[in-house]
Parts: C-alpha cells; sequence; structure tokens
C-alpha cells in the first residue's frame, strides 16, 4: 500500500491513500492537517518544545496533487512560541476539475509551543474512564467511502465502546502507511491524522441523505501519545441551521492525552 505522500523534488506527491469520503479527486483532511502539525513539530523539537495546540483551517478542498509546507515564526520566544504554516498546491499552470487554475494556499495552521522539562510531579486521576485496549476491540471500516482505495483503507480502526451511527463511539486508529515515504510518522503526526476522522467516528446522520464537511480541526494535547494507536472517544452534536460539532476526548493505551474540536457543515446531498 501507498503511502500518503511520497517526496517530488521539493513538492510532496498526494497518492490514493489521501483520498476522502466525498470526491474521488479531494483528499481527506486527516493527511494534510498532519503535513502542516510535521512540519511545526520539526521547528518546536529543534527549539526544545512541543505542540501543544494545534489548529488547522481548511480554505477549499484539497486535490490530490502535489503540495508544499512554508512554515514561519509568528511570536519567537524561550518559553512559548507562535507558529503559522501553510499548505500551498504546486502550480503548474493546468486547470482542475472546477476550471480554477491550479497552486495557491489551500489550508492554514497555527501552532502553539511551550517549552519542555523534565518534572516528576504527579497527576490527578484522569477525568475520563479509560478505553478498551485495541486487542480488545472490534475491527472496523468507515462504510461511506466510495472508492476502494484512500483514507480508510490507509487507516485501521478498531470499535472501542458505543455504536456506530449513534452519535458517539469511541475507536482506535493506527496508520497503516507512513504519512511521507521512507519516515517514521511521529506522536503529533498520528495523532493530527487520526483526529480529523472524530466527525465520521461520531456519525449521527444518514450519508446518503447528508453531508457533515469539516472546515477547521483543533487539537489540544497534555502529552505526546506513546505507540502507534490513537484512541478517539468522539460525540457529534448538530444544530437546527445546519452547523454541528464533533468533540473527541484523545487517548493512548495509558489514559487520555488531550482534545480535539471539529465545526461541521451539514448539507442535503
Amino acid at each position: 500500500m501507498d503511502p500518503f505522500y511520497t517526496l517530488d523534488g521539493a513538492h510532496l506527491l498526494a497518492t490514493s491513500a489521501t483520498r476522502g469520503p466525498w470526491s474521488p479527486v479531494h483528499q481527506h483532511g486527516g493527511p494534510p492537517a498532519a503535513l502542516l502539525a510535521r512540519e511545526m513539530e520539526r521547528h518546536a523539537a529543534a527549539a526544545g518544545m512541543q505542540v501543544v495546540r494545534f489548529t488547522v483551517e481548511f480554505l477549499r478542498p484539497i486535490p490530490i496533487t502535489r503540495v508544499s509546507v512554508q512554515l514561519q515564526v509568528v511570536r519567537p520566544g524561550k518559553k512559548r512560541q507562535l507558529l503559522a504554516a501553510t499548505l500551498v498546491e504546486a502550480s503548474d499552470g493546468a486547470a482542475r476539475d472546477g476550471g480554477a487554475t491550479a497552486g495557491g494556499e489551500i489550508a492554514r495552521a497555527s501552532g502553539l509551543c511551550l517549552r519542555t522539562l523534565p518534572l516528576t510531579a504527579a497527576s490527578p486521576p484522569a477525568p475520563v474512564p479509560p478505553l478498551p485496549p485495541p486487542q480488545a476491540s472490534a475491527p472496523f471500516e468507515f462504510p461511506f467511502f466510495t472508492a476502494s482505495v484512500g483514507y480508510h483503507t490507509a487507516m485501521e480502526l478498531r470499535i472501542a465502546r458505543g455504536r456506530f451511527g449513534s452519535g458517539a463511539m469511541a475507536a482506535w486508529m493506527r496508520m497503516r502507511v507512513p504519512l511521507i515515504a521512507g519516515e517514521e510518522p511521529s506522536p503529533l503526526v498520528r495523532t493530527v491524522v487520526a483526529a480529523d476522522s472524530g466527525n465520521g467516528i461520531s456519525l449521527v446522520l444518514d450519508v446518503k441523505r447528508w453531508t457533515f464537511l469539516n472546515p477547521d480541526l483543533t487539537v489540544y494535547l497534555h502529552r505526546p501519545v506513546e505507540g502507534e494507536w490513537v484512541g478517539l472517544d468522539a460525540f457529534t452534536a448538530g444544530g437546527p441551521g445546519g452547523i454541528g460539532m464533533a468533540e473527541c476526548a484523545l487517548h493512548d493505551r495509558l489514559g487520555p492525552v488531550g482534545r480535539s474540536i471539529q465545526s461541521l457543515l451539514i448539507e442535503p446531498r
């Protein structure tokens, strides 16, 4: 199975593993969000810091094409730094399916980084119940993808608690393929590429009648995940105006690591 991206000179070439559920020519939000988070994490690690808050906004549907990431330090500092990153579509002058010329900014992200210290202070008990471990959870695959290959086949899922379609479910996810060919995924990459599936895990609508796109994703972390598996204890709520929200308590095998939130744009097909 292909990785999500392969190196293509100064760019990254998206593969079919990035394909999302809404269009055969557009990416799922998880892989491009993880690209932005990866760039921030590399900068933070070099500065002795950790990315504790990551927010990405998807400016338009992200085509399965060549992209690159640009990073900016908005606020430098020794104890905290604010970063900005943009995902840019490589321009070759070609027209996409919508008639627009390829190229330009397609997603932007901000990140808050804090310095880390080797503290050993005891933590209070976890405020949320632990999840059953991955090996005790049932295998699962998202049923609303239309293509045979995509994000849903590049990620392994296991239901830890709840029932699919009920609006609340917990699941474990891990990457079957690397984000970039030949590179071991980092803890933040593993978290972000999974966290963008909170709305899919906690599905509450009939996908034959409705779409529920998320234009953004925010992840808060108090520590990096340990191991390959990321747990999402997810819940979706929808309002009468076609606006919804998906929220996840994020876990690893040791317990909670943070939370994620997505805004949802709900529309009839």
